[in-house]
């Protein structure tokens, strides 16, 4: 039984990359379990032995050798154990060889349920093992089943299930078909290791980018911060640490090239590449391209919570020729939600000819200076100073700062009642 025997258990660890020491105790309390509920009692401590040449496992039945029984599940007498073993003292255990008769076939049977329930726990903590440590990365996966909510994935030998929300809207699945999924969170249930995936997680751009760029995988360019609406659209801020190299050229690549290759495994979603900036009022402006912005106010530059515990976000004022206003808006918001969520500003959209009385009522509220940036195109170049794609990695021409003051902390409120005053028109992005 023992050649037999080790080797359905190698086979079983292979399929399942399950430890067998770990296949082979559970198998050893199996039988020790069968032997007490057949044979024994729940009392008896037994140890169960696989020995080389032995054909079937040795039930042993382990006593403690003593003067005087008090109880024979787990003592024996001195005289008894000498029998057994010459050299017996007061003290020692002794084991005593219990096995039945046919024992083998008994044993596997009623052992099966504990023994697969066993590898089935070794097999689930075995998975564990391998993705804890592999949080936020990128894994291949292939399809193996479709169903209307939910596709199912094999991901190293493990099936895990890909839900809707996670899926990138519009983008078709098929039996066979492989796909790069972000690897969010492991997390150790009672049914095994659940893997939380996803195909709309902006770290799964993130992850792409490092993959197809050597100068993001190295470092020499750093993603500062990403804004996705998945399917449609992101935008990645980028920033270089080596002067020699231009962020956007090299994340864009010889005729686009690279951002082809990651828009290509997000379905064709749009991967906007922008230059990252210390100053907000720079960064707002590139944020909401391709539209060009007049001038931009900034409100208030820091988070806070106010006397009742409510959340003061950063926040902007952006004001742009009312040809720009559905650029700068986006279908549907997409635009200046996405610049919202880039740059971390709360940003409310006005048009250019409000910004007189806006900074009036700022200046009067305030009784002290605001910022203000004007974002002028040079006459001469008004006919061809539209901006270039982002993912281009071309700067837009003719931008210059027209006027700075110092910075006024204005509280949401205050800045909704400048709004309202001087132009009720103004469109507000909440």
């Amino acid at each position: 039984m023992r050649a037999s025997f080790i080797a359905a258990i190698n086979q079983i660890c292979s399929e399942k990359n399950v430890n067998p020491a770990q296949v082979l105790e559970a198998v050893k309390q199996a039988i020790a379990t069968a032997y007490r509920k057949d044979y024994g009692n729940k009392e008896q401590e037994i140890r169960v032995e696989l020995q080389e040449g032995r054909d079937m496992p040795i039930i042993l039945l382990v006593k403690e050798i003593v003067d005087e029984v008090e109880n024979d599940n787990f003592e024996i007498a001195i005289e008894d154990a000498k029998r057994i073993k010459s050299d017996s003292e007061v003290g020692d255990e002794i084991e005593i060889d219990v096995t039945p008769v046919e024992y083998g076939r008994i044993a596997a049977q009623a052992a099966k349920q504990v023994i697969l329930q066993k590898i089935q726990e070794a097999e689930k903590q075995s998975l564990y093992e391998m993705f804890k440590d592999r949080e936020e990365e990128l894994l291949t996966a292939t399809v193996t089943k479709v169903e209307p909510n939910w596709v199912t994935l094999e991901i190293e030998g493990m099936t895990v299930s890909l839900p809707w929300r996670e899926q990138i809207p519009g983008e078709h699945y098929y039996t066979g078909k492989r796909i790069r999924v972000y690897l969010d969170k492991v997390e150790q249930t009672g049914k095994g290791p659940q893997l939380k995936i996803s195909r709309t997680h902006p770290n799964l751009v993130r992850k792409l980018l490092e993959l197809e760029i050597p100068e993001v995988r190295n470092g020499d360019v750093v993603i500062n911060a990403i804004a996705r609406d998945a399917g449609f659209r992101s935008k990645v801020a980028v920033r270089s640490n080596d002067p020699r190299i231009d962020p956007i050229g090299a994340c864009v690549g010889q005729k686009g090239v690279r951002i082809q290759a990651v828009m290509e495994e997000l379905n064709g979603e749009r991967v906007d590449m922008i230059e990252w900036s210390d100053d907000p009022i720079k960064l707002i402006a590139t944020a909401l391209q391709p539209a060009a912005i007049s001038a931009v106010i900034i409100v208030n530059d820091k988070e806070a919570v106010d006397e009742e515990g409510r959340r003061i976000k950063k926040r902007a004022a952006v004001f742009v020729e009312e040809a720009q206003r559905p650029m700068a808006i986006g279908k549907k918001g997409q635009n200046i939600r996405l610049a919202t969520e880039l740059t971390s500003f709360e940003l409310d959209m006005y048009n250019y000819e409000e910004l007189p009385a806006f900074k009036a009522k700022l200046a009067e509220l305030k009784g002290e200076a605001i910022e203000v940036v004007e974002i002028k195109h040079e006459e001469e170049e008004e006919d061809s100073a539209a901006p270039v794609a982002p993912t281009s990695g071309t700067k837009p021409k003719g931008l210059k700062k027209k006027e700075v003051a110092e910075p006024a902390e204005t509280a949401p409120e205050e800045v909704k009642e400048a709004a309202e005053a001087p132009a009720p028109e103004g469109e507000k992005k909440e």
